[in-house]
């Protein structure tokens, strides 16, 4: 219990529990309103039960595919900012910096 009360708030298990439950409510709530009021839709398929809740977990998951899909094509190797292993290995040269420092 006292290593929770270290961490930040967001990141509390209990917090995370109480925030899923929390949006878990209101999303429920927001889509029970749709049997009180009256939504018309344009296109006849968007005045149906829950549509707006459908259409945006549908439209999170495909954008979260297509991130996942771009990350394959886009990542770059773990070590891509890691220095070439002649570099590391050769001690830099101290003789041009003091003939530069000098005038010469």
């Amino acid at each position: 219990m006292n290593d929770e009360k270290q961490l930040h708030w967001l990141v509390r298990p209990s917090t995370i529990r109480k925030l899923w439950i929390g949006f878990s409510v209101v999303l429920t709530l927001v889509v029970l309103a749709q049997t009180v009021i009256y939504v018309k839709g344009y296109f006849g398929f968007d005045a149906w039960f829950g549509f707006g809740a459908i259409y945006g977990f549908v439209s999170c998951l495909v954008m979260v595919l297509i991130a996942k899909l771009l990350g394959l094509f886009l990542k770059r190797p773990l070590d891509y900012y890691d220095e070439p292993e002649q570099i590391k290995t050769s001690e830099p040269s101290h003789d041009k910096v003091k003939e530069n420092s000098n005038g010469v």
